[in-house]
């Protein structure tokens, strides 16, 4: 699932990059967008494809949140690690020991991607007008909590890390051997919030881009993984529960989802929901050899993107010169390698302890 995150996100980054090509509605809920795509997908022709994944490739995005949420409940709650003592189960001891653990794990990700960036940025045509403060907030990753986050976070990935900040305080702070009632409270509670928002207004884009508006992947991650039958689709035995033509219905049906409630600005609000059941399904039914891809784009997932706005910086004059495909080529081949190099770098850098 993450090897398919990070292409979906890698190659929407460079696609929503072209002037011509249908935007997305990631944080703001556009009337115009949606026009657009279905205007492409009614006069098909050679740019479809980058038209789909300029305005889908964004919800790689949800899925990242969905297995983080999953992840920090099958580390810290289902099987928790010893004490450093020996004794007994393993505890969070405090808040803040676990918040600068995971800011910390985060920031040896960030400061490579983002020094590269820099140096990058400086000697090519575009620079951006990085201010102290600025720099300053996006390595301490509170960014996102600042008037127009979408002006003054650049590259704009790099939201993310802003977002995964949040969301691991709420997890510690509310959700952590919690209810589950709790999470659900929390996910009702945020949708709320961006139910009586402007569809096309500055407060749903600032909610978008903090906890509020990733809370409901996030929070689906926590409460699959607290029922393993649910979570992992699999039966005590280890047998699937499902045969792999039911993914194939589950998948097409989710797709189809996907894209006709992307449509009424309501139903785009849980879109999450089934981008994640599509991509459950979707991993279901790939045959071994292709799966194995994916696991190892999976492997080398956070340096792709750390990696990919920098060169995306580099190829994106390829495709405004009208060599889309061409652009997008070296783009990706490009990106695959140099993520693989950065892996080697931020392995080398001493991981944090809890």
């Amino acid at each position: 699932m993450r090897g398919i995150a990070i292409i979906a996100i890698m190659l929407h980054n460079y696609c929503h990059f072209i002037g011509k090509i249908v935007k997305e509605n990631e944080y703001m809920f556009q009337t115009v967008n949606n026009d657009r795509l279905w205007y492409a997908l009614m006069h098909p022709d050679e740019l479809l494809p980058v038209h789909l994944l300029s305005y889908f490739g964004h919800y790689g995005v949800p899925v990242f949140l969905f297995l983080s949420g999953l992840g920090l409940v099958l580390k810290y709650e289902v099987s928790p690690q010893p004490s450093p003592k020996g004794k007994g189960a393993w505890t969070l001891r405090t808040g803040s020991r676990f918040i600068l653990y995971h800011y910390l794990k985060l920031l040896r990700m960030l400061i490579v991607g983002f020094t590269l960036f820099l140096m990058v940025d400086a000697v090519t045509p575009g620079r951006f007008a990085f201010h102290w403060d600025n720099v300053l907030a996006q390595l301490l990753m509170y960014i996102n909590v600042l008037p127009e986050p979408d002006k003054i976070i650049w590259p704009g990935i790099y939201w993310f890390f802003g977002l995964m900040m949040e969301l691991y305080i709420v997890y510690r702070l509310l959700i952590y051997r919690r209810s589950s009632w709790v999470v659900v409270a929390l996910i009702v509670v945020c949708w709320l919030l961006q139910v009586f928002c402007d569809p096309d207004g500055d407060t749903l884009n600032r909610l978008r881009y903090n906890f509020i508006g990733g809370m409901l992947p996030f929070g689906l991650g926590i409460l699959a993984a607290r029922i393993p039958r649910v979570g992992i689709f699999r039966s005590q035995g280890g047998n699937v529960l499902f045969p792999r033509w039911e993914y194939l219905v589950g998948f097409l049906l989710a797709s189809f989802l996907i894209v006709a409630m992307g449509f009424w600005y309501h139903s785009w609000l849980w879109v999450p929901v089934f981008i994640i059941i599509g991509t459950i399904a979707l991993v279901k039914m790939m045959p071994e050899c292709i799966l194995k891809v994916f696991v190892w784009f999976g492997g080398i997932s956070a340096a792709m993107f750390v990696v990919h706005p920098i060169v995306r910086k580099l190829f994106i004059t390829v495709a405004w010169r009208q060599d889309i495909y061409d652009g997008l080529m070296l783009y990706v081949v490009v990106t695959i390698a140099l993520s693989w190099a950065v892996k080697q770098v931020i392995d080398r850098i001493p991981a944090p302890k809890l």
